[in-house]
């Protein structure tokens, strides 16, 4: 998993390691000192890779912290650490507990976040994993406010043979939503995959019915939706962090779902939206096949974020 896992972050995280990855191995290179200097320097490095400034300045405050408990001198020896920091950030997300179906009932699993992120494409390949897995899953088209969303899903759906229920452009999105619930639980289906409408945050009319179907879908199966998967386009950079948050404001998320990932060199705000949500992020798209699908793992992103490749060397040869 940890193999391949990093091999689709060398391949699909191209742009961000060239931007933090590259240049934090220049900062932290062997003969360096470590002194004032080598601190301006890899704090524009972070802040060049969208980690922003309030999570910079935290693993920057760690990094100095650990310099004088074990008194380091050599920049070179701050990768490791840098690493280290990185990871237990991207650990300390907690977001809404997750919950499991009653045995015999589906996973209800609601999928949120604004037009343009990827959703409809990431919601297909989550459908792919659970095929992978052997379950049967079913996806929801509750996006009734544009046509296209339903039409982009039914073609998903043919292509990989999965069940969907969909209605009329205009209809009730809640009522869809209700509608799919029981129709994966009369079917017996592993999974249901519930899309929503790409909702503007600042649109609080949107967020409302947002709720509304958060709140039916517990109604068609109680303790549902076990999980509500927020969808990031990961190279908007800081924009993502107010959509996370206006988004946290109107459900309890369980998970980020971070699209896109091989396209930005911005991938440090991952950090940051771990840093200043604690929200854990699920899983990374990184292309555009059904498959480009990973679970997200802290320690490799981190090693791979700053360059720690002895790091990821050691893991795979513990994997093998």
């Amino acid at each position: 998993m940890i193999k391949s896992f990093f091999k689709k972050v060398v391949d699909g995280f191209k742009k961000t390691r060239e931007v933090v990855a590259e240049q934090v191995q220049q900062v932290l290179r062997v003969g360096k000192k470590i002194d004032p200097e080598m601190y301006d320097d890899l704090e524009a490095v972070l802040l060049r890779g969208d980690v922003g400034p309030a999570t910079t300045l935290h693993l920057l405050d760690r990094l100095k912290d650990r310099v004088r408990r074990d008194g380091l001198e050599e920049a070179h020896e701050l990768r490791a650490v840098l690493r280290e920091e990185c990871e237990t950030i991207l650990r300390e997300g907690v977001g809404a507990l997750p919950t499991e179906p009653r045995p015999g009932e589906p996973r209800v699993v609601l999928v949120i976040g604004v037009n343009g992120v990827g959703k409809t494409t990431s919601l297909a390949k989550l459908a792919r994993r659970a095929q992978q897995e052997g379950k049967t899953p079913l996806i929801v088209a509750s996006d009734t406010f544009r046509a296209a969303a339903s039409e982009q899903l039914e073609v998903w759906a043919n292509r990989l043979d999965v069940q969907l229920v969909r209605s009329q452009s205009g209809a009730d999105p809640s009522a869809v939503a209700f509608d799919g619930v029981q129709a994966g639980v009369s079917r017996g289906v592993g999974l249901v995959l519930v899309d929503t409408a790409g909702r503007l945050q600042t649109k609080g009319n949107l967020m409302e019915e947002l709720k509304k179907i958060h709140r039916v879908i517990a109604k068609a199966l109680p303790g549902a939706p076990h999980e509500t998967i927020l969808v990031l386009d990961a190279t908007i950079g800081q924009n993502a962090i107010s959509q996370a948050r206006l988004f946290s404001e109107a459900v309890p998320i369980t998970g980020l779902l971070l699209a896109k990932l091989d396209g930005t060199s911005k991938g440090g705000v991952v950090l940051n939206i771990a840093h200043e949500l604690r929200i854990p992020v699920r899983f990374a798209g990184v292309g555009e096949a059904a498959d480009d699908l990973i679970d997200f793992d802290p320690a490799t992103f981190a090693a791979a974020l700053v360059g720690d490749g002895a790091f990821v060397e050691e893991a795979v040869r513990e994997e093998v």
